[in-house]
């Protein structure tokens, strides 16, 4: 199934267009035409079946015939990730994340961070590539970047873990997941968090924990911890 997306439709939307770069795709590149079914999502859970009422390249009109809802996840994962010194590895984990399963992200500008600016419209168009590419019908979150220090502050509900290197007392990730329940995993940059960063989040309630025996790069942490996370909650 090719899937497609529209955040402006909803159950009560009967007919609607595709923006001018979305229907030249359509049309010009998959040679769509008149009464060729889509699939569409709104990225908040719902499947639109809908007919090309129009193939016009620069306006493509469909008319919804039927939609379905698809039941949320009982979990959510919320992975807090320092953005990567080269922008294309956070970009590949943004892409395979949104593949597995994640329901909200947030870049943390951390110590020892070697980027501290990140471009999150392009992050959102990778979001929502990789969305419609998998067949997800709920659309990622993708917050704002923040300071670690204002980030650990934050009231995310659920369990809370930061997963670091230093040489300290940590359970290991798979220990402490439990299915069906809200969770917040910081992950941090290539030189680690800082000692008062470690400090800081244990203070605001965050239990340390391992990913493994290996030292793992920024992105391919983020993904371990995501991977673990939904493999725990498969049903």
């Amino acid at each position: 199934m090719q899937l497609f997306y529209n955040i402006n439709i909803n159950e009560t939307t009967e007919t609607f267009s595709f923006d001018k770069e979305e229907s030249k795709h359509i049309i010009k590149v998959l040679r769509k035409k008149d009464t060729d079914i889509l699939y569409v999502t709104n990225g908040l859970g719902f499947l639109f079946k809908t007919e090309i009422t129009l193939a016009s390249d620069s306006k493509c009109t469909v008319k919804i015939l039927s939609f379905e809802k698809s039941v949320p996840s009982k979990f959510h994962l919320h992975l807090a990730v320092a953005p990567t010194k080269m922008n294309d590895r956070y970009e590949w984990f943004l892409e395979k994340a949104v593949e597995i399963g994640i329901h909200e992200i947030t870049p943390i500008i951390c110590d020892r961070s070697e980027r501290k600016v990140i471009n999150t419209e392009r992050f959102d168009k990778i979001i929502l590539t990789a969305l419609k590419q998998s067949n997800e019908l709920f659309l990622p979150k993708l917050n704002e970047a923040i300071t670690f220090k204002e980030f650990v502050k934050l009231k995310n509900e659920g369990k809370k873990l930061i997963a670091h290197c230093e040489e300290t007392n940590k359970k290991t990730l798979k220990s402490v997941l439990e299915p069906n329940e809200n969770i917040t995993i910081l992950i941090g940059p290539e030189g680690d968090f800082s000692e008062k960063e470690i400090e800081a989040a244990l203070e605001n309630n965050y239990i340390p924990v391992s990913l493994g025996n290996t030292r793992l790069r920024t992105e391919t942490a983020a993904i371990v911890a995501c991977h673990s996370v939904v493999f725990v909650n498969e049903v």
